[in-house]
């Protein structure tokens, strides 16, 4: 069985490429980082670290990469052969890969292909596979499309797992967190022979997006925003700080009281999840920067986002959401020069008014919950 990835980085290598390898696919990654892609041709494998007592290291072999800039013919002719397509590249980067999957559904149209093949989005943000999977209609056509009906599947996923920014002497090598959960729309799944160990399938993906969007996603960047603030570095160091450990337990409270709201998660259950997760971020083996986790505020600001959606969806409720107001507040004073968007934040911020970015970058046309944001952010300056 052969998977095609694209995404080398520490996602893929360190979470998408160890569940594939453990179910017996070899791997071609697809990146354009050539240190990376030579070094994975070079040697075929590479280790994954836990970082968790005994720090237990595993060999992940069978793969090997393809330069999609140099030779995207072979991506062409991979996609031809897969059993499956996953990715893990990062929401911006998705329309740059289109045209290059749909050249390989093509390609297998035209050898006659008739074994059913999944194309799965493992990315952070809701409708990935979806949204994959408009980019790649862009360049079909009619009769591409009757294939595609027939024998190509975009099910959307949900993935989780911590893989920090992090630097080795080894190129490939990946430190990252024990913990892991990937699940799979299996509605809109073609290969239905192929069932993944160590992934979950469901007949609804909704509820579990929302839980890790609006608990892992909104909970480790509050930190973050919350931490830079205050001058941490660490996510680790902005943890210890109890005024900030009590906002990331009350953002996490809000979430829940959505998420058991609006699609009858136990509260036994979430308050487990909740403890999980300040666990996984206290981690003392995992030294995740502020302004990794905190870049890219205006996307995270966006109305369907981590943040302003709960905070819509309580609103309509009728739920608190005080203290998710307090850390946007935040995440529009959120200054990290080496981050494009948080310029870009600042620039707006010190030509337009307030209300006319707050009402830009989150997309909100409620009078009250603007007022409430432009209150939040003149107390976080």
């Amino acid at each position: 069985m052969k998977a095609v990835h694209f995404g080398a980085g520490n996602i893929g290598r360190g979470f998408i490429g160890e569940v594939l390898v453990a179910n017996g696919f070899t791997v071609d990654f697809v990146d354009v980082n050539e240190t990376i892609v030579d070094a994975l041709n070079e040697r075929g494998s590479y280790q994954i670290g836990y970082a968790a007592p005994g720090e237990e290291k595993i060999d992940i072999s069978g793969v090997k990469a393809i330069n999609n800039g140099k030779n995207p013919e072979a991506v062409v002719q991979a996609i031809q052969e897969a059993n499956i397509i996953t990715t893990a590249i990062g929401p911006n980067i998705l329309p740059y890969i289109a045209e290059l999957i749909a050249q390989g559904l093509q390609a297998r149209r035209q050898a006659g292909v008739s074994e059913p093949i999944d194309v799965i989005a493992c990315e952070n943000m809701i409708g990935g596979t979806d949204f994959l999977h408009q980019e790649v209609d862009k360049y079909l056509t009619d009769q591409d499309q009757d294939y595609i009906d027939r024998y190509v599947g975009f099910p959307n996923a949900a993935v989780d797992r911590i893989v920090p920014e992090q630097h080795h002497e080894d190129a490939l090598f990946v430190s990252v967190e024990p913990f892991k959960e990937w699940v799979v729309d299996q509605t809109h799944s073609k290969a239905k022979n192929i069932r993944l160990d160590g992934v979950l399938y469901v007949d609804n993906l909704e509820p579990y997006i929302e839980r890790k969007l609006f608990s892992v996603n909104t909970g480790h960047a509050s930190v973050a925003y919350s931490g830079a603030a205050k001058g941490y570095q660490t996510i680790g160091q902005a943890l210890e700080d109890g005024t900030i450990l009590e906002r990331l337990k009350a953002v996490l409270k809000e979430t829940s009281s959505l998420l058991i709201a609006k699609w009858n998660f136990k509260e036994a259950d979430m308050a487990a999840y909740r403890e999980k997760i300040v666990e996984r971020f206290q981690n003392p083996m995992i030294v995740d920067q502020v302004n990794r986790v905190g870049r890219t505020p205006i996307r995270k600001l966006g109305y369907n986002e981590r943040f302003i959606r709960p905070i819509r969806e309580l609103k309509e409720r009728g739920l608190d959401y005080s203290a998710l107001l307090t850390v946007v507040g935040l995440a529009f004073n959120f200054d990290n020069p080496q981050d494009d968007q948080s310029v870009a934040l600042q620039e707006k911020l010190q030509k337009q008014s307030l209300e006319e970015v707050i009402q830009d970058v989150t997309g909100l046309d409620d009078a009250d919950l603007i007022h409430e944001i432009k209150a939040a952010v003149e107390a976080a300056k």
